[in-house]
């Protein structure tokens, strides 16, 4: 992609989704937290079915920890991995209790000193919940970056490294959830979408996909 095209790029996606959101829910920095922990190999929907359970029984650290490893594990069990989850969070929610004050810290280093959170969970948490101009590149994101050729990379950093180099600063903040957004409901793996595409004049994907054939 031509840096001259990036701009227009992310200003058709934020004239169509001024301010686009995560699709996790939640109401406090700790229940962002607890989510994105969640959502690794996960879907949001399928998080959010869990959450929406836990979080009006458990929506603190210490809650959290109340419940025990056997209570939580039965509020998540419907999620994958959630043997491990739960154990990453139960020490994740001690660690808070511990040294935070029960607060999620503000940094990337103390984020991703917690059981269970990567850079990437780290990254999500430091733009939804801090505003901080992170990019949190999830299979989505990777995807759309190499595809359209706005921040080709072989790895989930190469590209995090380029789209933080590439993208203008007035998109910085929103640009993560225009871009999984984009790669989730229109840009998919197998067939993109194209012909719904608001951002195809600066693509470089080649072949175009033309859309189906209507059945008579």
């Amino acid at each position: 992609m031509k840096k001259t095209d990036i701009a227009p790029f992310f200003a058709t996606l934020r004239e169509a989704n001024p301010h686009p959101k995560t699709e996790l829910e939640y109401t406090s920095d700790f229940e962002l937290l607890t989510a994105v922990l969640l959502s690794a190999q996960a879907t949001d929907v399928g998080v959010n079915k869990a959450t929406r359970k836990l979080f009006p029984v458990a929506n603190t650290p210490q809650a959290i920890l109340d419940l025990g490893i056997e209570g939580l594990e039965s509020y998540i069990k419907t999620i994958g991995l959630y043997r491990s989850k739960a154990k990453h969070l139960m020490e994740t929610c001690r660690i808070l209790v511990q040294r935070h004050d029960s607060k999620v810290p503000h940094t990337r280093q103390e984020l991703e000193a917690l059981p269970g959170v990567g850079r990437k969970t780290a990254n999500v948490v430091l733009n939804v919940a801090f505003g901080q101009p992170t990019m949190a590149v999830d299979t989505h994101i990777f995807r759309v970056s190499n595809r359209t050729g706005l921040a080709p990379g072989k790895t989930p950093l190469e590209v995090e490294k380029q789209l933080l180099k590439r993208v203008p600063a007035e998109f910085a903040v929103d640009s993560h959830h225009w871009l999984i957004l984009l790669g989730r409901y229109v840009c998919q793996a197998r067939k993109p979408r194209c012909w719904e595409c608001l951002v195809t004049p600066y693509c470089d994907f080649q072949p175009k996909s033309e859309a189906p054939k209507s059945s008579k």
